[in-house]
């Protein structure tokens, strides 16, 4: 895939988010508001944490002539991919519990 393929996948995924989690009803209070813009703040930043990683896995694993030209380790490539799913996987926990809508009642 040729990086333009790749910034129009991380363009459409960002619209997607911006589609499903910026509508809110009206009748919402700010702490509400906030909440739903920080949890979508928090899977976008998983999904461009998992572009990144998934980028740098195809271009710098598995092409020939690596990442312009240049070869990095593949212990250091994995580590970096490693890193980058972990922070995707956190980010999207956090955001997907911001999404929710608060419980009135807990029952411990």
């Amino acid at each position: 895939m040729e990086l333009t393929d790749w910034i129009v996948v991380l363009v459409v995924t960002l619209m997607a988010i911006a589609f499903f989690c910026g509508r809110t009803p009206a009748n919402w209070s700010r702490e509400n508001r906030a909440r739903r813009l920080a949890g979508a703040r928090m899977l976008v930043l998983a999904a461009c944490s998992l572009w990144a990683a998934l980028l740098l896995a195809a271009r710098g694993l598995f092409a020939l002539d690596g990442v312009l030209g240049l070869h990095p380790a593949p212990l250091e490539a994995l580590t970096g991919v490693t890193i980058l799913i972990v922070c995707a996987c956190y980010w999207l926990i956090r955001g997907s519990k911001l999404l929710k809508p608060r419980r009135l009642f807990n029952a411990c």
